[in-house]
């Protein structure tokens, strides 16, 4: 089950991420997963929210490029090899990883995955055991 990420496009200057933060903030939108990529001139932020929906549209009336992208979100055992064997899987299914990220739970470590086949790439998370979150259950880890 996919769940969806907001994707931002950054201008590669300081103070565009505190703006976009701070537009997110006063719209109490909670951040639960970020990651960041740069190029010279432009950014993407890729985060899992609180609330997508409102996330994108606060974004977009203060002027950000903000689209919806479906990835995967499953928590995986925060053990040495863990991730190893499970990318493993994923290059025996033949699925490509677009890019991943990860944050921290309370007990659990928690991926997303941007994978060129959602179909195969959840039938091999799911044959290693893993459990998928849905949107509720990331808010509450």
């Amino acid at each position: 089950m996919s769940v969806n990420q907001v994707s931002v496009f950054l201008e590669n200057k300081p103070g565009t991420l505190n703006r976009m933060t701070e537009v997110l903030a006063a719209n109490n939108i909670n951040i639960r997963a970020l990651s960041l990529a740069d190029t010279s001139e432009f950014g993407i932020v890729r985060m899992i929210v609180n609330d997508v929906f409102e996330a994108t549209n606060v974004l977009k009336e203060n002027n950000f490029v903000a689209i919806l992208t479906p990835v995967l979100v499953y928590a995986i055992a925060d053990e040495a090899g863990y991730l190893n064997n499970l990318l493993a899987k994923f290059s025996e299914a033949d699925v490509n990883i677009e890019y991943m990220y990860a944050f921290a739970g309370k007990e659990r470590a928690y991926m997303i995955f941007r994978v060129s086949d959602t179909k195969k790439a959840e039938a091999v998370l799911k044959s290693k055991g893993t459990k998928s979150l849905t949107a509720e259950e990331i808010s509450a880890v």
